[in-house]
């Protein structure tokens, strides 16, 4: 007996191992949901177009080079002939000096790009999350479907010895009808937890970009630091605040600029046209230059975008202070979980001994049908409770690392090929031209992301 258990112990493990070979870890989903996510390539197009500002600000340092052609006729009842007149000219200008608008305005679009980064981390770590809730849901729902199928399994076979007492006349057929009933519940509730996994379902292949398969159990994330150090922490990192930062550093520079537009410019600016007759020509100008009444439109301007840096202001203590209280109630929520889940384990032991017990008692005739039924949905409510403390846990501890903005594909390790934000970056800050090796490159770059 003893050797035939070992052999089908070995084929059993032999038949299951491919299954668990097969099951699909956390990281897996997470890397899919990375590589996958039309939000993230979304908003990396967003930052690409926040690098083109750049470049567009830096232009505004560079001659500025034009072409023009026109050809002129005209005609008279008492002239001759008619007249006929051609040219071709190149001008040009160059900006000498705004008083530094130019730069402010380059200086704060970096400003911008770099708040643009960390929108992108903010969103990275959105993305995750959600694939991470989608993970443990399906996990959770799949534990409800089998509870409810053993819970089925488990009435029918109440309902059956409901029947068989009711034949030897030890119960009335209340006790049948109870049992019946409680049946008929039961398959009820198993329907519509397949209907809640489905969707389920659903949720994760828009999260991770695929159907789930057979999904492996997951552990909370591991948590290195107090409450009040992962605040300090998040207070210096956090995405959301470090992206609040930039903006207010922009305002300013915009300020500045905004200041500058009122002062005197030097621009030079020179034309070259032949003619016709092949005869040229050709000026050049420096020209100095400056407001001196636009209807207060400049002095508007210079007040619309300081109101506009305070409220950057105000938006940066109110991020700070939702960013502070999200790593409160992350914590909260973890602490929550496993209060729960350790409540809950205490409970399925008392549950599961009530009811051997009660089901005991009901063979010899001490208790009632309904009595074994009460008991164990009790017992089910706290498996199913249990299985939810669980999940909850997960989400809550991975919920706590986006609080601190350490959600990301960088922290967790998840091989991926990793987004460089600073690869654009660098090809366009040089405002390099259509012609030139760097915009072909650049025009590489963009045909290959069109492709994907």
């Amino acid at each position: 007996m003893r050797s035939t258990i070992t052999a089908f112990a070995a084929a059993a493990m032999f038949v299951l191992s491919p299954m668990a070979a097969k099951a699909e870890t956390l990281a897996d989903a997470l890397a899919s949901a990375y590589e996958t996510s039309g939000l993230l390539d979304q908003n990396r197009a967003l930052l690409r177009a926040a690098d083109e500002g750049v470049a567009q600000a830096m232009a505004g340092l560079r001659p500025i080079l034009n072409w023009s052609a026109q050809a002129t006729g005209s005609t008279a009842s008492n002239a001759a002939g008619d007249n006929w007149s051609a040219s071709l000219g190149i001008s040009g200008e160059l900006n000498l000096f705004d008083n530094g608008a130019t730069q402010f305005a380059i200086d704060a679009q970096k400003e911008t790009v770099l708040g643009t980064r960390q929108s992108l981390i903010a969103v990275e770590q959105q993305v995750l999350l959600r694939a991470i809730q989608a993970y443990m849901n399906v996990r959770r729902d799949s534990e409800f479907v089998t509870l409810r199928q053993s819970n089925v399994r488990v009435i029918t076979q109440e309902f059956r010895a409901a029947q068989d007492r009711f034949d030897v006349g030890e119960i009335t057929r209340t006790d049948v009808a109870l049992a019946e009933a409680r049946l008929a519940a039961a398959r009820s509730l198993l329907s519509a937890a397949e209907g809640t996994l489905a969707r389920s379902a659903e949720e994760y292949a828009a999260a991770v970009g695929r159907r789930p398969g057979t999904l492996a159990p997951v552990s909370a994330a591991p948590l290195a630091r107090s409450e009040d150090d992962a605040k300090a922490f998040a207070l210096r990192n956090h995405p959301a605040l470090r992206e609040a930062q930039f903006s207010v550093s922009a305002a300013e520079l915009t300020i500045l600029r905004a200041e500058a537009a009122m002062k005197p410019s030097v621009s030079l600016s020179g034309r070259v046209t032949l003619d016709q007759d092949f005869n040229d020509s050709g000026s050049v100008t420096l020209g100095v230059g400056g407001p001196i009444y636009q209807g207060g439109l400049l002095s508007s301007r210079v007040r619309q975008v300081q109101a506009q840096r305070d409220a950057t202001r105000a938006g940066l203590h109110l991020t700070a202070v939702n960013v502070e209280q999200g790593v409160g109630n992350a914590y909260a929520n973890f602490a929550v979980a496993q209060a729960s889940k350790r409540a809950f384990d205490q409970q399925i032991q008392a549950s599961q001994t009530a009811f051997n017990g009660i089901r005991e008692e009901a063979q010899l005739g001490a208790r009632t049908t309904i009595d074994v039924l009460n008991a164990e949905q009790e017992l089910l409510d706290a498996r199913a409770s249990l299985v939810s403390a669980q999940a909850d846990e997960v989400v809550a501890s991975y919920a706590i690392l986006s609080s601190m903005g350490l959600l990301t594909a960088d922290h967790l390790g998840l091989n991926v090929q990793r987004y460089d934000p600073e690869a654009y970056y660098n090809l366009v800050k040089d405002a390099p031209t259509a012609t030139s090796a760097q915009g072909q490159a650049l025009d590489r770059v963009l045909d290959a992301i069109g492709g994907n």
